[in-house]
């Protein structure tokens, strides 16, 4: 029964990775969702109970989604790319794509500013692989900062008692840290293509309004679930609240329409969350989180033991994707684990997917983002850029958890 469950979820994962025929994710994982629980590999009330726990985060991340839809046909990513210039291009992008990440999400990063930097790139007349890779790699690794930066960071905050900001000052140092290695290590990978070429005019974008509204409900909606979470208040409920309020003027002033908004919200990507969190429980359940439990276990809350963890983590991510990991890990770490050992595994299941396309389904949508605008990835940068940045990261990203959570006495 162990060897039919992780059938599965490698047939829902390679579904989710290959997507035939430009079939959504869910298209197995629906189907092998009704086959667990149809089976006996968990029980109807086990899977009822695991689409409730992922409820209010696949909800946040549908609310979250639209908000970002609804930052674009505000004229927010088109506004960030008129600020992109020749010069110095890649240190603007990053530190765009950095903020985006941490405050719209890794989708908004991969899907609504890849293209706008590339085209930028083109409009430059500069090569677009520095500033594009850039994206791709901080979709994943500038998502440690807040509990809304990533799905994977929603579900594990739940099995901790941090508040949204003691969140946020914990994992702050770990996002610095992490982006410096970052920083420092595309810039030598792509040396070459960042060198001063001959002279050439900056083309520069024509004159775009700054959205001040968009902006200023972007950072209430930000303030508001720093305000919400002390107060028990799930965040879910503000991301809509600034959906609802970016929404109604958008469709007011028909920058959208409804048919969109609810294409934004990506009705058959959630599905696809909760019957994989489904057939996750199922493998669980067989014993896999048994064996991650046993081997996580006894690594402690030192320094050598979180960086055991980041690294099982990362393995793990590039093995099954981050989020299934994310899912296998909690359920082995169980509701006792110490909040900082659940900090150090989101670490390695945001750091670690930068080494392989499979590591995170946000890398994968980047490179058909990629093909769209006509620039191929290739898999022998990706790699390069990969090896050189993630292991440095996973190391100073838990050397400064680990400093933190020392000083902040966690």
């Amino acid at each position: 029964m162990t060897a039919l469950a992780i059938v599965l979820l490698v047939a829902v994962l390679v579904v989710a990775v290959v997507r035939p025929a430009g079939l959504p994710e869910a298209t197995a994982a629906i189907p092998a969702a009704a086959v667990v629980v149809g089976i006996g590999l968990l029980s109807p009330a086990a899977a009822w109970s695991e689409i409730e726990r992922l409820g209010p985060t696949v909800g946040f991340l549908a609310a979250v989604l639209v908000l970002s839809h609804l930052a674009d046909a505000e004229g927010v990513f088109t506004w960030a790319g008129s600020l992109l210039r020749r010069e110095g291009l890649f240190g603007r992008v990053f530190v765009i794509a950095a903020v985006t990440t941490a405050v719209l999400s890794l989708d908004a990063t991969v899907v609504l500013l890849t293209p706008v930097v590339v085209r930028a790139a083109k409009r430059l007349r500069v090569a677009a692989a520095p500033a594009a890779y850039a994206c791709a790699h901080l979709a994943n690794s500038a998502s440690l900062l807040l509990p809304v930066s990533n799905l994977t960071n929603l579900l594990a905050v739940g099995a901790t008692d941090l508040s949204f900001l003691r969140f946020a000052a914990l994992m702050a140092l770990p996002w610095l840290a992490v982006l410096l290695v970052e920083y420092v290590g595309l810039r030598w990978v792509f040396r070459h293509d960042l060198r001063t070429e001959e002279p050439v005019p900056d083309d520069g974008a024509e004159p775009v309004g700054v959205p001040t509204f968009a902006l200023v409900v972007l950072a209430l909606t930000l303030v508001g679930f720093g305000v919400a979470s002390p107060l028990g208040v799930e965040p879910v409920w503000v991301a809509v609240g600034g959906a609802l309020v970016l929404g109604a003027r958008s469709l007011t002033k028909r920058r959208t329409t409804v048919r969109r908004l609810i294409g934004a919200a990506s009705p058959l990507f959630c599905l696809f969350v909760l019957a994989l969190g489904i057939v996750v429980a199922a493998v669980g359940r067989q014993g896999l989180s048994g064996l991650l439990g046993d081997l996580l276990g006894g690594l402690g809350t030192g320094f050598g033991g979180l960086l055991a963890v980041a690294a099982i983590a990362a393995v793990l991510a590039n093995v099954v994707n981050n989020l299934p990991a994310t899912l296998l890990l909690l359920a082995a770490l169980g509701p006792t684990a110490a909040p900082v050992v659940v900090l150090a595994m989101l670490i390695g299941v945001g750091v670690g997917p930068n080494l392989t396309y499979v590591g995170s389904l946000a890398t994968l949508l980047w490179r058909r983002v990629m093909l769209a605008e006509g620039e191929e990835p290739s898999i022998g940068r990706f790699t390069v850029a990969g090896l050189v940045t993630t292991p440095a990261g996973l190391v100073l990203g838990v050397c400064a958890l680990w400093a933190g959570a020392n000083v902040l006495g966690l």
